[in-house]
């Protein structure tokens, strides 16, 4: 069974995205071998490499437009990942701003609150002939491979998905990652950032069924996109973005909702 998590410490991670790391650095955290934690590290999405001496990320080399990102959403049966699970992932493949790949699927389990059956319309019923979770995670880490994990309020879905497979017995994930909300907020102007909201707003998936693992999936790629189309011409690899959606300064918000004002005028 491979199981390896990343011993960097946080200082050797940013210097991996910026300037890079020396060997005795990187030799010095590590448990195992150089070379059997950087194929461990590949196997489960990220890569290092070596450039004049350093080691980097491979993504601070990685144009936008031949990067592959992973767009991804779930539903779950509650927020605890002590005793709730997914119930519904799915994720886009976007490459140069075009989707080249898709991954969908419920997931078996004998419980729903119906709570959020109310909120997703997943029911336990409509789960029944799905495959069990570690049939579904295992597919997912194969989809995904070594791509940028992108999702609104990354964090969430990122760990919840990468502490699952740790419980069934898979790899957890190592991928670089990125925030479309924070993105989003250095990028577009608005009264909120919910992902309803946006949509609602922007008209960025006309067919939406929110809380739909696919339909937020969509909504989202609309919202990468047009954050795309908003960055500045120094934005050119994988981890000026990255570091763009953390630590440019957020743009800054209407004082009143655009869309209650236009609520008034119809009325």
């Amino acid at each position: 069974m491979l199981r390896h998590n990343i011993s960097l410490d946080d200082k050797s991670i940013t210097r991996l995205s910026t300037k890079g790391l020396s060997l005795k650095t990187l030799q010095d955290q590590l448990n195992d071998e150089l070379d059997t934690s950087l194929e461990l590290f590949r196997l489960q999405g990220l890569h290092i490499i070596k450039h004049e001496g350093y080691f980097y990320f491979n993504t601070k080399f990685i144009p936008l437009e031949e990067a592959e990102f992973c767009i991804v959403d779930i539903e779950t049966n509650g927020s605890k990942i002590e005793k709730h699970q997914i119930i519904e992932i799915a994720a886009v493949k976007v490459k140069n701003k075009k989707i080249v790949d898709r991954f969908e699927s419920l997931v078996f389990t004998q419980e729903i609150n119906p709570a959020i059956t109310q909120i997703t319309g997943i029911s336990a019923e409509d789960t029944k002939d799905a495959p069990p979770l570690k049939e579904v995670l295992a597919q997912f880490h194969t989809f995904l491979g070594d791509a940028i994990f992108v999702a609104h309020d990354v964090k969430f879905d990122y760990l919840f998905i990468s502490q699952s497979m740790e419980k069934v017995g898979l790899p957890a994930l190592l991928n670089r990652s990125l925030c479309s909300l924070a993105l989003a907020e250095r990028t577009i102007v608005s009264y909120r950032y919910a992902l309803s909201y946006l949509n609602e707003s922007l008209r960025l998936n006309p067919n939406a069924t929110h809380h739909r693992a696919m339909s937020d999936v969509l909504t989202t790629y609309g919202l990468f996109l047009l954050s795309l189309e908003n960055l500045t011409d120094d934005i050119k690899t994988v981890e000026d973005l990255i570091a763009f959606s953390k630590e440019a300064k957020r743009l800054k918000r209407p004082k009143f909702n655009p869309l209650s004002v236009e609520e008034k005028r119809e009325e």
